[in-house]
């Protein structure tokens, strides 16, 4: 970091003394809306000056319930400046869960697109005192704080010196298995994922141009698409709406990007779109990545042939704020996540905490310096994840001989099968190779002896159908790539699986 350990300092205005204040930093998708170098650095310290105005105090937090627009960069890094703790929140989460995070978190003010505000009044609706609510984008915001308004009748404040040690902003978890949780992340882990995987990975120059399918909120798109490109004063892309084939084919047109970064459902759901046809744009890709499950071989193979790019798996977290584990351009092998990045270590282990020989399944547990300070106001849960220096990561993985890794399933999602363990991810590869299958989610069933066996939810390639053929085919197909015990005992068809905002399907929807 720069003598202030202040986030913003580093990845904002030091492009100003750097002579970037003329590059483009965003650009709007379906617009020609753009926001330079010197215009975010002009309008962050401006937001600084609204803190201020009025009376956002600091450490004080502020929730985003922000689109991926060019007010997002504006109002994080200027609540950053400003000592206020920025809350990015999910935009896809109901107004009871939205509530939940503004009280948890005790958010004294609240920034919120103008297609959310419903959602948003719906979500502080029975608070006593609920927070200060700024409308962005709004002609008029009613009884709320228009922001447009607000930023520019504010002076622009100076970079607050804070330490790198110092918390700057909180993300919360998805919730899939239970309340959302706030995790605090400090300055400096911002910084540390640039200096791990954004240089050993990615190494973006100040020419690049990056979409991300991932939004901001999320802490996998907050780096893809915002402090990785940052760092090096390279270019963004953002886009406002629903990604589909449809819309993400649209923006990768006009913005014709050197980086991007999706999750494997996308990429399946573009190359079944595509149906072998390029994809208008893409002719300028160096680099395609992936995260937020394991990616299927025949997906990263299919991808290179009809773009001629890889697509490189890894995995990260919220808690660590970015990828730690993952493929490399030049070293790389399909059907694995990859090895530790540098700058992180990792363990194996098995339920009583003992490392696991090569070939074991074992949790994962990550060490690095961009772990979180530890979850908002839970202890409990605080001293069971992180473990000093270590990160219980809830993932099941294998090494290889050669240190690679390949996941194997959350802890809650793996289950044994006449007293082995199966991974719903193995299983799942093994259907998806299949030539009719799209999509797969695999999950415990427990039978008429009420023992476990594997479910499998398939969702067919467009043109194919299921029957009582094809599903006994199946699993013929499963038993003779992984093994006969491994196979689903049940098949059901479906027109699309339940998924997170990220594309991460919801296995725990399907057991239910």
């Amino acid at each position: 970091m720069t003598e202030n350990g202040n986030a913003a300092s580093w990845f904002v205005d030091r492009h100003i003394a750097e002579g970037r204040a003329e590059n483009i930093a965003f650009y709007q998708a379906g617009s020609s809306a753009s926001l330079s170098y010197g215009a975010l650095a002009e309008q962050s310290a401006q937001m600084a000056g609204l803190c201020q105005r009025h009376r956002l105090a600091r450490e004080s937090r502020a929730v985003m319930l922000v689109l991926d627009e060019l007010a997002f960069p504006v109002i994080f890094w200027g609540a950053l400046k400003a000592g206020v703790i920025p809350v990015p929140v999910n935009t896809l989460l109901s107004a009871e869960v939205v509530g939940a995070i503004i009280r948890d978190s005790r958010a004294a003010s609240l920034f919120v697109s103008a297609p959310l505000l419903a959602l948003a009044e719906a979500a502080v609706k029975d608070m006593d005192t609920p927070p200060k609510l700024f409308v962005i984008g709004a002609e008029a915001a009613g009884p709320h704080l228009n922001f447009t308004e607000e930023l520019a009748a504010s002076p622009a404040l100076p970079t607050l010196e804070v330490s790198p040690d110092e918390t700057a902003f909180w993300l919360y978890s998805s919730g899939s298995t239970g309340q959302p949780k706030g995790i605090m992340h400090v300055h400096g882990n911002l910084k540390q994922t640039q200096d791990t995987y954004g240089q050993s990975v990615l190494s973006i120059t100040e020419t690049d141009v990056i979409y991300s399918v991932a939004k901001l909120f999320f802490a996998y798109g907050l780096g893809n698409g915002m402090t990785f490109p940052m760092a090096a004063g390279a270019s963004v892309w953002l886009y406002d709406g629903r990604p589909t084939p449809e819309t993400v084919s649209a923006v990768i047109k006009q913005a014709r990007p050197t980086l991007f970064f999706g999750v494997p459902t996308l990429y399946a759901a573009l190359l079944a779109a595509q149906q072998g046809s390029p994809i208008d744009g893409a002719d300028q890709l160096r680099l395609c990545l992936s995260a937020g499950e394991a990616l299927p071989p025949q997906i990263g193979k299919q991808w290179n042939a009809l773009t001629g790019v890889d697509i490189m798996d890894g995995i990260g977290s919220t808690e660590m704020l970015h990828i730690y584990v993952s493929n490399k351009p030049d070293d790389f092998v399909y059907g694995t996540t990859g090895l530790p990045v540098p700058g992180y270590e990792v363990r194996l282990v098995d339920e009583a905490d003992q490392d696991v020989a090569d070939g074991e399944i074992g949790e994962l547990l990550v060490k690095g310096a961009s772990a979180a300070n530890g979850y908002w106001n839970q202890r409990q849960k605080s001293r069971s994840t992180f473990i000093g220096e270590w990160t219980r990561t809830g993932d099941k993985f294998i090494r290889d001989t050669d240190g690679r890794l390949t996941i194997a399933g959350r802890t809650d999602d793996m289950f044994k099968v006449s007293g082995i363990w199966v991974s719903p991810f193995e299983v799942e590869k093994a259907l998806i190779e299949h030539p009719a299958v799209l999509e797969a989610a695999v999950v415990a069933r427990a039978d008429a002896e009420g023992l476990d066996k594997p479910e499998a939810h398939i969702v067919l390639q467009p043109g194919q159908s299921g029957s009582e053929a094809l599903a006994e085919e199946l699993k013929d197909h499963v038993k003779t790539l992984i093994g006969k015990w491994k196979y689903p005992r049940w098949i059901v068809f479906a027109d699309d699986l339940p998924k997170t905002a990220t594309g991460k399907i919801q296995r725990f929807a399907l057991r239910r």
